[in-house]
């Protein structure tokens, strides 16, 4: 608004009434600054502060008394009988002894003829033992070729000629061997080594292979693996309780001057479906997860993604939201550039939910007993946290930050509590956050995915070595076995090479063998 000071107008009341529009424009301009000025911070601290979302919880709960001072109780205190849980103590920073199944090469440092002698009286001194220790060695990977020779033999009568049949490869009439092709997909996926590093690589070792045959090799072996996959999924798909989330990933697209933005959905089972799947789409539409979800029957926990909404209001899905405390969590870590008190009030009531968390993981409680302690603790902190959600959101400018997650954990208060009505759900999704950690370090090395088959591809082979990684398996052993052996695995048994599956298999192969 802009004023004319020679023309001001005389009446008081007019006076008053551009006083008022003026104070109003003020508040709007404020307001927007402090938006403003919030998505900078936040813009500085995702670009260059700590990821870690780490605050000083004692403190947080000395400042939260403080500054209320409304002399109520506002954090549930321990009822008598109740112990606090203390963090497990660190281990030692001494040298730990290394892996036993490691390969040792003993080497002995031995005294010379004249050193057995003692320096005093002459004599010849007596071996009483020695002093052992240990070094850490590498010897580079190599290549090696593998000469094939299938031997003929023929009729002396000239009636026929056989020649010996060699195994199936996993690409048949292709250069590389289940080893190669395990080592390049490991190398990718699992260290986030791009192709043509992996190119420059095989070059100081004297062997020209392109980044483009590379990826094709991937792509073979997706394809290889692919009714494993499908098995995979069946699997996770019957969980009680699905982990999702998502993530963007850069895309090559011929049609465009640029890259485009894919993304990559990860979908965690439960212990009994100790898998982890990932499904690539263009785009973040929601018939990515409809398409993927369409058999699970189950809880589903998320973000508050709306594209899960109509898995969740059709009744004939049967799919039941649940809510991420971390998500709501981050919002009020957000906000306390803005609005210290509140936030700080709310970020400590979270820190006693986790607190019960960190109890039952301690005691190793199984889920009916969770439920229990949950009843016990967790539902009188969640009813004071939406006591005073509701008492300070008129308080505060919906639009800011703190309105913004006052309301979200508002209207999300129900799948937000659902953890506590089973005791198999967790009271976050940071497992499915975790399984995209690598997803997240791996796009900072090899930068986007030549196409969509591309992510197809990733997709496939990231699910199988995180599930590896997830279930304590070398993902190398896992894949070279399986590309080795799945073209002639009955289809009816390949259940078998299932990462858990493949492991028991192996484990019972090791205990047998350690018995004979």
């Amino acid at each position: 608004m802009e004023i004319d000071r020679n023309k001001l107008p005389e009446d008081p009341a007019a006076l008053r009434k551009m006083v008022a529009g003026l104070l109003e424009q003020l508040d709007t301009k404020e307001r927007r600054l402090q938006q403003l000025q919030h998505m900078v911070e936040q813009l500085l601290r995702w670009r260059y502060g700590q990821k870690r979302e780490r605050v000083n919880e004692n403190q947080l709960f000395l400042y939260a008394v403080g500054i209320l001072g409304t002399g109520q109780e506002i954090l549930p205190l321990p009822e008598e009988g109740e112990t606090e849980t203390t963090a497990p103590q660190r281990p030692g920073h001494g040298r730990r002894r290394l892996p036993k199944p490691l390969e040792r090469r003993r080497v002995v440092y031995d005294l010379g003829e004249h050193e057995r002698k003692c320096p005093q009286c002459q004599g010849e001194l007596q071996h009483i033992g020695e002093e052992t220790s240990e070094r850490l060695e590498y010897v580079p990977a190599s290549l090696y070729v593998i000469e094939e020779a299938c031997q003929k033999y023929a009729c002396p009568k000239g009636c026929t000629v056989r020649t010996a049949q060699k195994p199936m490869q996993p690409i048949e009439k292709g250069l590389p061997g289940p080893g190669l092709l395990a080592h390049v997909a490991v190398s990718k996926y699992a260290d986030h080594l791009p192709l043509y590093r992996q190119e420059g690589i095989y070059q100081r070792q004297g062997v020209s292979v392109s980044r483009k045959t590379m990826c094709d090799w991937m792509r073979r072996c997706a394809e290889l693996v692919r009714p494993l996959f499908e098995r995979m999924k069946e699997q996770v798909l019957e969980s009680k309780a699905l982990q999702t989330d998502d993530t963007p990933v850069a895309v090559l697209d011929p049609a465009l001057p640029r890259t485009r933005t894919g993304r990559i959905w990860t979908y965690v089972g439960d212990d009994e479906h100790p898998y982890t799947v990932y499904d690539y789409t263009p785009n973040r539409s929601r018939d990515g997860p409809e398409a993927f979800l369409k058999e699970f029957r189950g809880f589903l926990q998320a973000d508050a993604y709306s594209g899960y909404d109509e898995l969740y209001k059709d009744p004939a899905r049967d799919v039941t939201e649940v809510a991420c405390w971390a998500h709501a969590r981050r919002r009020f870590y957000e906000a306390q550039s803005s609005d210290l008190m509140r936030s700080t009030v709310l970020l400590a009531y979270i820190r006693l939910l986790y607190d019960v968390e960190r109890e039952a993981r301690d005691m190793k409680l199984n889920g009916e007993k969770r439920l229990a302690l949950r009843l016990a603790k967790s539902v009188r902190i969640l009813d004071d946290i939406k006591a005073y959600l509701e008492r300070e959101r008129p308080n505060v400018l919906p639009k800011s930050p703190e309105g913004q997650a006052i309301a979200y954990a508002l209207s999300n208060w129900k799948a937000l509590t659902r953890y506590c009505e089973d005791g198999d759900l967790e009271i976050d999704n940071n497992g499915a956050e975790r399984s995209l950690r690598g997803i997240a370090v791996g796009r900072k090395n090899w930068m986007f995915y030549g196409s969509d088959n591309g992510g197809r591809t990733a997709a496939v082979l990231t699910s199988f070595i995180t599930t590896c990684k997830r279930l304590g398996i070398d993902p190398f052993a896992y894949l070279r076995d399986i590309f080795e052996r799945i073209s002639t695995h009955p289809g009816s048994q390949l259940e078998e090479l299932l990462p858990n599956q493949w492991l028991s298999a192996r484990r019972k192969v090791s205990t047998a063998y350690e018995e004979t």
